[in-house]
């Protein structure tokens, strides 16, 4: 701040006028900052709002739109904070070579987050995947909400928000089931030993080839997978739509049970059994 040279006193007539002078001028420094952050928290709100538009507009990705709008906001309120600095009479030459020794410890400190950002770039170039897409990444799977400039939200099928650092997105291995159109729904069914394979195959079959959300192309399946210890191991498999998948893989397995019992085919129970000597 701008400072008023206070001169040693011989008495409180001089000392007075000195403090009154020097209250003034903090007062004017003071009243303008304050001046300057409310206009420019109105203006950051302005331009946030008219950078929304514009994206909106030209109908640009999700994703893009979420990286930039956080991007400038983050960058509107560092200069913010600057001009607010500068308006207490700060002098910005000093505080700005204080602030690039300031940055560069940060910045040491913080390389993670530069990682992080460069992550986010990565991920909106190459576009591994997209707001809205479920994706399973890092041990968690989710649905991604928002791709921010150091993060990306995912929000989980029990309503849990997961930030999950950028970096860390950009180099390990994603699982993404929404670019496809389709996805493969397999279940395996154990059955008892001695009961027809054929039959369980074709009453399976049935069962799938009955429900309207199967798709026809590629053909479901039904294999013989293994010969377990206590059962017969079926797998069956078939293409559903992605929005179908969940629901598809609960009720047909409950369909294909009921079936199973009214064809009687028997399913097993673990059995052990003991040698005594």
């Amino acid at each position: 701040m701008t400072s008023v040279l206070l001169t040693t006193p011989t008495s409180w007539s001089e000392l007075i006028p000195q403090l009154i002078s020097w209250s003034l001028e903090a007062g004017k420094h003071i009243l303008l900052a304050i001046v300057v952050y409310v206009v420019g928290h109105y203006l950051i709100k302005l331009l946030n709002y008219l950078l929304a538009r514009f994206l909106e507009r030209r109908k640009v990705e999700v994703s893009v739109e979420t990286f930039l709008k956080s991007f400038v906001s983050i960058t509107l309120q560092v200069l913010l904070i600057v001009t607010v600095v500068s308006a207490l009479g700060v002098n910005t030459t000093s505080l700005a070579a204080l602030l690039a020794s300031f940055g560069v410890a940060v910045g040491m400190a913080l390389s993670g987050n530069l990682q992080n950002f460069a992550g986010g770039l990565v991920i909106l170039f190459l576009k591994p995947y997209r707001v809205g897409d479920w994706i399973e990444a890092q041990g968690t799977a989710g649905a991604v909400q928002a791709i921010q400039i150091f993060h990306t939200i995912l929000l989980t099928a029990d309503g849990k928000q997961i930030y999950v650092p950028n970096g860390s997105m950009s180099s390990g291995s994603i699982i993404n089931y929404t670019q496809k159109p389709t996805r493969r729904a397999e279940w395996n069914i154990g059955i008892e030993y001695g009961e027809d394979v054929e039959k369980a195959r074709e009453v399976a079959l049935a069962v799938i080839q009955a429900d309207g959300r199967i798709e026809e192309t590629p053909a479901p399946e039904v294999w013989l997978k293994d010969l377990g210890s206590s059962s017969v191991d079926l797998l069956v498999r078939c293409w559903v739509k992605n929005n179908d998948y969940w629901p598809v893989m609960f009720e047909v397995r409950e369909k294909i049970y009921n079936a199973f019992n009214e064809h009687n085919i028997n399913f097993p129970f673990t059995q052990v059994t003991i040698h005594q000597a």
